[in-house]
């Protein structure tokens, strides 16, 4: 596949930079604007010079891409066609109330909605759509009730950045109040008494970095400064028990946590601490009365351990537990309810939920018996109920909605994903194959393909993979990749370290000194399967977004013979410049996954030796599709347009590149469930072009 017409060209404009005596050349530093943080709350006052750029590539990116378009429009079509378009959420009871989420046909956004709980009319309470007319980008954050059910807090973002502007709305008028607090996380949590509103707020780095308390109807700008973090290297964030009783300021980085909590029925009370911040140890909190249910990795639980405390002295050294370490046992989370407490585990890559009844400790718990499957546990608004409500699906079996009754055991089908262009699950394969890394380790890879598709190595593939932050990549239903499956594509995730999916471990061992075994990871996958006959090198297309494209981009360097293509979506390639940008918002959380490359030199040699960046070398590459969003705060629109313009400088061969800048969003993407489709369709476009199917 080769190019066609002429690909812009970034001028090289060389700066050097040097840390702990060596230097390094960047020649498309530029790139980055200036005043970033402006562009992100007005994309308008991009330098020119930039925005020519970045236009040039969107427009080059087209016209490459434009004899699929007919393809892209088919594609589109099909996965907007497995859409229930009128869909609705189970509505989640709370007293006189059951709350939902749905969509209108041909809508966009989701509607909030409410219905009486014993019958009544259904009232909306927030309409998405009719929200974000007249907005080029649209995208609502959180969206909760107050305990009387009078008020509704929700925020949303116009720009793509993740500024959101939170408002408060009277549910009986449909009437918002005529102010809104900017600058917010996303979301806010009511006092029991319905008076005050917990909120973060996002500094001019984008950090949140202070909580406050609002006094509903009074100028926000007489709010009350409860909590302000002063270590920028660590996230904060606001919550609520299942109880209602105890509103939790939650604080932590990628290794750490601390947690303070305020009565709920005390708001303007001082908040208390919980367990002051040891390095390598985090904990959650959930309540019951007078005792505090702690999930924490303390006192060498790898994987994990709940423990209690008394909520009046709940320090360390008070701390019990209930549920004891087993190693290899990842406890994901836990819910505490009157009569009971749930988790969320994984063992041998695979879920569960176990629940505990609190009078005498038995404990049962809920299975499946598929190789490969996601299980999702719901929290829900009540405490004092015998109810929970999971989701499960698997690779071929589309999601499924159960309410389970913990005393009866007995399980009842809510809701069921509706496929309206049809599915057959019998017309599929789902396996789980285990891969084996240059150490040994083996790794697992779930597939999904057709079963009339030849696996004699001819078909194309396309290889997904995350592998960072712990962040697990389920086995689940995804109606998208049914198109590229459809059309022959075998559809594989590589559960590669970096991730939890095998526990604790398999995230350690994935970061920071150990990020190599991620790449080696995927390329063992992509061997194992090629030796398997499912495909062959020259027909992957590797796909990964985020720190996902980190590792698609960083296996482009390492082993750019053994793929086909890259799709990298918003992609972390120049870890090294980020990793020494304080300013970056959120660089100094990031030190602990990555290592801190400022004052350690070893850890910068080590980034720099596997920065997809800074190791583009004169190579042939595959083919490469970059995708950027220019109010992206996560992953700053300059990181992909400076590994493309470095890339097309010195790679050898004529393996098309291409750029694709979304101008009017973030790191999302397109925030209409529709505009988004449109986003993957590109991609599988471009997937079916490397393999010669478009």
């Amino acid at each position: 596949m080769k190019q066609h017409a002429f690909p812009p060209r970034a001028e090289a404009r060389p700066t050097t930079h040097e840390t702990h005596g060596i230097s390094r050349q960047d020649d498309y530093g530029w790139l980055r604007a200036e005043n970033w943080q402006e562009v992100m709350r007005d994309p308008s006052v991009l330098d020119a010079d930039i925005r020519a750029y970045l236009e040039a590539e969107n427009a080059y990116q087209q016209a490459q891409m434009a004899p699929t378009k007919e393809l892209q429009e088919q594609l589109f079509a099909e996965m907007r066609g497995r859409i229930k378009e009128d869909d609705s959420s189970v509505p989640s009871p709370d007293g006189p109330y059951a709350y939902g989420l749905k969509y209108e046909t041909g809508g966009q956004q989701p509607i909030f909605f409410r219905t009486p709980r014993h019958g009544g009319e259904e009232t909306v309470l927030l309409h998405g759509d009719r929200e974000a007319e007249g907005k080029a980008y649209f995208r609502l954050g959180g969206a909760g009730h107050s305990p009387d059910h009078k008020l509704l807090a929700w925020a949303f973002d116009d720009k793509g950045s993740e500024y959101y502007a939170l408002q408060i709305r009277d549910t009986s008028t449909g009437k918002d109040f005529d102010y809104r607090i900017e600058d917010t996380g996303g979301g806010g949590v009511f006092s029991a008494d319905n008076k005050y509103l917990f909120y973060v707020r996002l500094d001019a780095n984008h950090r949140p970095s202070k909580l406050f308390r609002h006094e509903i109807g009074t100028d926000p700008a007489k709010d009350v400064l409860v909590y302000e973090e002063s270590d920028a290297g660590f996230f904060m964030g606001v919550g609520k028990t299942q109880s209602g009783e105890t509103i939790v300021i939650d604080i932590h980085d990628h290794e750490t946590s601390e947690v303070r909590m305020i009565p709920a029925d005390q708001p303007t009370a001082d908040p208390v601490l919980i367990a002051p911040r040891d390095t390598g140890i985090e904990y959650s909190i959930e309540d019951h009365g007078d005792t505090l249910y702690i999930l924490t990795n303390a006192d060498e639980a790898e994987d994990f351990k709940i423990v209690t405390a008394p909520k009046a002295d709940p320090g360390r050294n008070n701390w019990r537990d209930l549920v004891a370490h087993k190693p290899g046992c990842l406890v994901l989370s836990h819910n505490v309810y009157k009569t009971f407490m749930t988790r969320l585990e994984r063992e041998d890559g695979l879920p569960r939920i176990v629940i505990r009844r609190l009078a005498d400790g038995i404990e049962h718990s809920i299975a499946f018996d598929e190789e490969a499957y996601s299980l999702g546990l719901g929290g829900g608004y009540e405490f004092d109920t015998s109810n929970i409500r999971f989701s499960y699906s698997s690779m071929t079996t589309p999601s499924q909605t159960f309410d389970y009754d913990v005393e009866t055991r007995e399980r009842l089908l809510m809701k069921e994903q509706e496929v309206p262009s049809g599915h057959d699950a019998d017309d599929y394969v789902t396996r789980r194959l285990m891969a084996e890394a240059e150490d040994g380790q083996k790794v697992p890879i779930s597939l999904l393909y057709r079963k009339d598709t030849a696996l004699d190595g001819s078909a194309p593939l396309l290889l997904y993979g995350y592998g960072s932050y712990g962040i697990t990549i389920p086995a689940s239903f995804n109606t998208n990749a049914l198109s590229l499956v459809d059309r022959g594509f075998v559809y594989a995730i590589a559960h590669i370290r970096g991730g939890k999916d095998k526990g604790f471990h398999w995230y350690k061992h994935g970061r920071r000194e150990f990020k190599k075994n991620t790449f080696n990871d995927f390329v063992a996958a992509a061997d194992h399967l090629v030796a398997g006959k499912f495909t062959s090198h020259d027909r992957i297309v590797a796909h990964g977004g985020s720190a996902g494209g980190m590792l698609v981009g960083a296996v482009a360097n390492i082993a750019p013979e053994k793929f086909g293509g890259i799709i990298a979506e918003v992609p972390f390639v120049d870890v090294l410049s980020t990793m020494l940008d304080e300013t970056l918002p959120l660089t100094p959380p990031e030190w602990p996954e990555w290592g801190n490359p400022v004052t350690d030199r070893q850890a910068y040699e080590h980034i720099a030796s596997y920065s997809p960046y800074d190791n583009v070398g004169a190579k042939d590459y595959p083919a490469i599709l970059a995708v950027a969003g220019l109010t992206d705060p996560r992953v700053t629109y300059w990181e992909p347009a400076k590994w493309v313009a470095k890339l097309r400088a010195t790679k050898t061969g004529d393996s098309l590149l291409m750029l694709k800048t979304n101008m009017e969003a973030g790191h999302g993407g397109a925030s209409g469930r529709f505009d988004r489709l449109k986003e993957v369709a590109l991609n599988q476009a471009f997937a079916l072009m490397v393999a010669g199917k478009a």
